[in-house]
């Protein structure tokens, strides 16, 4: 058990904090998370006190305190990342519903009769970037959006404006785990040509994670990939992008 020490370390103004997560996705420690939709420090050997992720608060919430905790501990916190790693690896199980494939469209196929509907434009599957591989071929010289869960439900123009002439990638930063989900991407952008990045998330705060993401991995890949951010309402308009 480590000692105590008097030493700086985070300190989290709960009133102020409205779960964005964007300091949970900024430590590279793992030494925050969400809990009840408020940030939390995990263990306080996990935080060095460095405030890295005081730059990500965009509610001020977080702060240096200086008082007795217990000392940092660099090996601690490698185990504890670890760990974090093997978390989503069951997702990627033999489930067939994972299973990549390609989809071929007919014109008339999403027509019912007296009725015209609006074809559906995803031209591949899994989209789950959990559940997505890297090398996929989908990925190869394409224009890949990177959308949030919530935007379908949200913008019903989806399929016309978003998934046509585009390969789907989808992701919750707040209720996923955003680690896996950035070493995930970084890997698809390492192993796959893509000409271009797009993030479609809400204009809810937690949903600017994503964004956060995708800059990292891209900054982690080492690769010149031109990005976007789209924002959507949540009355289903166009913020932004």
């Amino acid at each position: 058990m480590n000692s105590k020490v008097f030493r700086k370390i985070i300190q989290i103004e709960e009133s102020l904090c409205n779960g964005c997560g964007e300091c949970v996705n900024s430590c590279a420690e793992g030494a925050l998370a969400l809990v009840n939709g408020k940030a939390r420090l995990v263990k306080e050997k996990y935080c060095d006190g460095l405030a890295a992720c005081l730059k990500e608060c965009p509610q001020g919430a977080l702060r240096i305190a200086e008082r007795e905790a217990e000392d940092f501990d660099a090996e601690a916190v490698k185990t504890h990342l670890q760990e974090n790693e093997k978390e989503p690896a069951h997702v990627g199980c033999a489930c067939q519903g994972a299973s990549v494939r390609q989809i071929e469209r007919t014109v008339n196929e999403s027509k019912s009769i007296g009725q015209l509907r609006q074809e559906p434009l995803l031209s591949h599957w899994p989209v789950q970037l959990t559940l997505v591989p890297p090398g996929a071929k989908f990925l190869e010289q394409a224009n890949v959006m990177l959308i949030s869960d919530c935007v379908p439900f949200a913008y019903p123009d989806l399929h016309q404006d978003f998934l046509k002439d585009h390969s789907i990638l989808v992701a919750c930063p707040k209720l996923d785990n955003a680690q896996a989900h950035l070493e995930q991407l970084t890997a698809v952008l390492q192993k796959s040509a893509i000409k271009s990045l797009t993030v479609v998330r809400m204009e809810v705060p937690c949903c600017s994670g994503l964004t956060h993401i995708a800059e990292k991995a891209i900054e982690a890949s080492r690769k010149e990939v031109p990005f976007q951010e789209i924002i959507i309402g949540i009355k289903g308009d166009i913020k932004s992008g």
